[in-house]
């Protein structure tokens, strides 16, 4: 499956499409859109991976994706049963509707900050996703209320942290998309076993210098970086999930348990045990953001 752009069928004029739980999870579908998207999956743990952004989700999650940003399936490689929706708003909303309209300042402000990408929390995550999961029973009149009162809703709450420290801007041209696709694919495929750049580099046709600064030029990250980020997001979910630090060192394709511990502290800015007893013995609060 390549890195594609999606789009909504051009022939409805409705600004909202409802996907009404598409089971993805058997794919590895790292794609982008010109819509803003809000999804809501609930009945999973996965992989949250919103542009140069990856960690993990625990039982449930609602993200709000600003236009074009690339983004993976939120349910790939789930096993559990879950429910998924998606929302895909057109980027004509913004710009030809609530544009022109002084009382939908809130919604223009909320679809600028998705450029930074949303994840939203606390009682604003169930609120919404009770309401994502009764679109698909409405009627079309409906339905585009139901979807305004739902961006309403969202533009008032506090309840959510940004993705990224700036908006996120699409690197990928159309002719990288497949390369950087394969790139994913291997690592998603093969993070627990040894990468060596030499070999991406061999997949992508390319000399490892050359290689090197396609993938910087790309991401903005060096593949060894971006492989321990990946690593790390795969480690977090094994410490949570009950295995002890020196399993998920190597399920997770370290080759050293020191430096394990050391990419986890740089990464995540706690060592693997200080992580495992917060999220066991504290409560989760909810993240405010100072743009607010």
């Amino acid at each position: 499956m390549k890195i594609q752009l999606e789009s909504i069928a051009p022939e409805s004029k409705s600004p909202f499409r409802l996907l009404h739980d598409p089971k993805l999870n058997h794919l590895f579908y790292w794609h982008f859109h010109p819509e803003f998207e809000l999804v809501y999956i609930e009945g999973a743990t996965a992989t949250r991976h919103v542009g140069d952004h990856i960690s993990q989700f625990t039982d449930s999650d609602l993200v709000l994706i600003g236009s074009n940003i690339p983004h993976l399936n939120f349910d790939h490689g789930v096993t559990t049963t879950y429910r998924k929706e998606v929302l895909h708003i057109k980027p004509s909303f913004k710009e030809d509707f609530i544009g022109e309209y002084p009382e939908l300042k809130s919604l223009e402000r909320l679809l600028e900050l998705s450029r930074y990408g949303l994840a939203f929390t606390g009682n604003t995550k169930k609120e919404i996703g009770a309401l994502l999961k009764e679109l698909h029973l409405l009627s079309p009149f409906d339905s585009f209320m139901h979807s305004m009162h739902i961006l309403k809703k969202l533009a008032q709450s506090k309840e959510f942290e940004l993705l990224h420290k700036q908006p996120y801007i699409n690197r990928f041209s159309e002719k990288e998309q497949n390369r950087i696709r394969e790139i994913y694919a291997l690592v998603d495929e093969q993070y627990q076993n040894k990468i060596t750049v030499d070999q991406v580099a061999t997949l992508c046709n390319l000399t490892k210098p050359a290689f090197c600064r396609y993938f910087k030029k790309a991401t903005g990250s060096t593949f060894v970086s971006f492989l321990n980020q990946y690593r790390i997001s795969q480690a977090k979910r094994l410490l949570l999930s009950g295995k002890n630090i020196s399993e998920t060192c190597f399920e997770c394709g370290f080759e050293s348990l020191s430096y394990f511990n050391r990419t986890f502290k740089k990464i995540t800015a706690e060592n693997p045990s200080e992580f495992k007893k917060r999220h066991i013995h504290t409560k989760k609060g909810t993240t405010k953001n100072p743009l607010i």
